[in-house]
This record gives structure tokens, sequence and C-alpha cells, in this order.
């Protein structure tokens, strides 16, 4: 039995093993001979106005313009002593969907959007997010073309894009909606032309 159980782990390790070397040989695939990765970095800043709230993502995924959102939530009264009791979040539920259901918002679907977003900033965390990702084509030391492999998701402000080696400026640009699954993603990668 105890061998049956090493040979059965030993197989696992190798399938993984192999799924890992398919898995790099495709990434390899789709990036082609001369190019080099992107590096996008933080793109997760907030408006000091929204205490820490990624309202950007929220208001677009509810479909709301974010100073609405932010109007609205200026009637929330938070707990003070932590967990709000069932009355008040009744209370700031009624403030949120008496504001926004004119927009077309449920209650369904602001819970989705909330609970999607929820996260606890003490601890040093962050809302779902997905990194973007992508390679870029470097001809003499300048960045000639850009392509986007992941668009990620979760950007709530434009992260900074550079490629090793090359000094050409890039600018991200990144796209709200209601997808969740789309919703703060890297729409492209501009190049900046540098004029003299």
């Amino acid at each position: 039995m105890r061998y049956r159980l090493i040979a059965a782990a030993a197989v696992v390790v190798v399938v993984v093993f192999s799924l890992s070397l398919l898995v790099f040989a495709q990434e390899a695939a789709t990036q082609p001979a001369g190019s080099v990765p992107l590096t996008i970095i933080g793109g997760h800043e907030l408006n000091p106005e929204d205490r820490g709230r990624p309202v950007i993502l929220i208001a677009a995924a509810l479909g709301v313009p974010e100073q609405v959102f932010r109007d609205v939530f200026k009637g929330v009264r938070p707990s003070r002593d932590g967990k709000p009791s069932g009355e008040e979040a009744r209370a700031n539920k009624k403030v949120l969907l008496d504001g926004l259901a004119k927009y077309g918002v449920t209650n369904e679907r602001l819970d989705e959007v909330s609970n999607y977003y929820r996260y606890k900033p003490q601890d040093g965390g962050l809302w779902r997010h997905a990194p973007a990702a992508g390679f870029a084509t470097v001809k003499d030391g300048v960045v000639t073309s850009v392509t986007i492999t992941d668009a990620g998701r979760g950007y709530s402000s434009q992260p900074a894009v550079s490629v090793e080696g090359a000094t050409t400026p890039l600018k991200a640009s990144i796209a709200f909606g209601k997808d969740l699954a789309t919703n703060g993603s890297v729409q492209g990668v501009e190049i900046i032309e540098i004029t003299e």
C-alpha cells in the first residue's frame, strides 16, 4: 500500500511538471523571438476622497457615474464599533438603494458588486484583481510594438508600464464596465513618441 502511494505521488509530480512545461511552451510560442516581457506595476491608487473604497470600480460595475456613487454613499453611516447591527445595515442599504435604484441598480446587484470588491485595507489586502501581461518588440533599444496577452482586471488607476532595455515611454489605458471579469482591465498600451 505504501509503495502504491509513493508511485501515485510520483505520477502526480510528473504530470504537474509536464503541464508546467506545456504552459511555458505555449507562452513562448505566442511571444515572438526578440520580444521582451512588459513590466506592469501599480495601478491600484484610489481617490483620497473615497477613503479606501475602489469607487471607480464599484461605480462602473453598477453602471453609475463615480460622483453619483460618492454622493449617495455620503448618506451611509458606518458603525463605530466594528460590524454594524442589523438595523444599521438595513438603514445603510436603504440609503444606497434609494439613491441608486433610479439607475437600475437592484438589491442583488448591489450585494454582488459590494461583496466582490470588499477587502480589508488595514490588513494590507487589496480588492479582487488580476495582473495584466504582455510583451514588446524592441529594435535598437526602441519599442516598436506592444502586445497585451492578458488584460488583467481590478486596476483602479493607470499602471506604470516599462520594458527592460528600452527607454521608450509607454502609457496604459484602462477600461471600466459592468462585467466584473473585465472591469478595470488594460485596454491597450500606447507608445509615446519622443519629440526633440
